[in-house]
């Protein structure tokens, strides 16, 4: 894909036409969630492809968009890396990018994926500035047959840069999942990342808290290799919802390099702990919205 100098939306002369097949396309996505951290290491991806693909177990229409554009692993992690991404010519002679999908052998409703990793050869670094990235993550955005989804999760680098101010002044957001771990070095710069949503006013905001703990392969103990507890002090200091602990499972790296999310591991703590926060997730979703169409309902009156 030929990645051109970012189309500049001057006053006047209408509305950047990217901009636009964005807007159109975000209509036929039901919730539009990012996944994110201020701080790397913590595995962010891990938590997005695993809601992804929770979320698909359940019967939902998924797509995920990798983000991260200097460090894309997704589609290796949803056993696609090796996928050709096909186009398609449109009537008006554009052409359309058709995302890689996974269905896990029947296992998940089509999950669909977009990734710069499709795009370049994984050992090649792309290096570029800000416009370009800005660039790249809306044509992955607008150039994509995304289709009808119920969820549209986006897999965010670490940080609190142009990738994530791209996609929350681009998308209407309906959460942000906040990924942390335990230790107070982590919970140092995902406060940040908490703040960084409300003050781009991402209707909720709630933290996940990965590697909580080790089960020891012996004994059967809990080990706090990270410490305890640092999520939920986080969330209850930013005022914002905890979703769940997921402990550090020793098959999820397996996992994660055959391309197979663990959620799919029925019978591990982890994939249980996964489905708890979905589960968690959806019921807040669905009072958000209600608490929503309520209003809505009573201002009209």
């Amino acid at each position: 894909m030929t990645i051109k100098a970012p189309t500049l939306n001057i006053g006047g002369l209408g509305a950047d036409p990217l901009t636009q097949r964005i807007n159109e396309k975000q209509e036929k996505w039901k919730y539009k969630i990012a996944v994110l951290s201020g701080k790397g290491g913590v595995g962010k991806s891990t938590v997005a492809v695993n809601l992804a693909a929770a979320l698909a177990k359940k019967g939902y229409y998924v797509g995920i968009l990798d983000a991260d554009i200097h460090g894309p692993n997704v589609a290796k992690m949803l056993g696609v890396d090796r996928a050709d991404v096909l186009a398609e010519r449109l009537e008006d002679g554009r052409f359309e990018m058709l995302p890689p999908m996974n269905d896990f052998l029947g296992q998940t409703t089509p999950i669909k994926i977009m990734s710069m990793g499709f795009l370049v050869p994984e050992d090649q670094p792309i290096i570029w500035r800000g416009a370009l990235v800005t660039k790249a993550i809306k044509q992955l955005l607008g150039d994509v047959k995304w289709g009808e989804l119920d969820f549209m999760i986006i897999d965010f680098p670490p940080g609190t840069g142009d990738e994530i101010l791209t996609v929350t002044q681009t998308l209407k957001l309906d959460a942000a999942i906040i990924v942390t771990t335990p230790q107070e070095v982590a919970l140092l710069d995902t406060g940040k990342a908490v703040n960084m949503m409300k003050k781009m006013e991402v209707p909720y905001v709630a933290v996940v808290e990965n590697m909580s703990y080790l089960i020891c392969p012996h004994c059967g103990n809990e080990i706090d290799i990270f410490g305890k507890g640092g999520g939920r002090k986080l969330a209850e200091k930013e005022g914002v919802d905890f979703l769940g602990e997921v402990p550090i499972d020793l098959k999820a790296r397996e996992a994660s390099d055959a391309g197979i999310p663990i959620v799919l591991y029925e019978d591990t703590v982890a994939a249980k702990a996964f489905m708890e926060i979905v589960d968690r997730l959806l019921e807040k979703l669905e009072k958000k919205k209600e608490a929503s169409g309520e209003k809505d309902d009573s201002g009209s009156s």
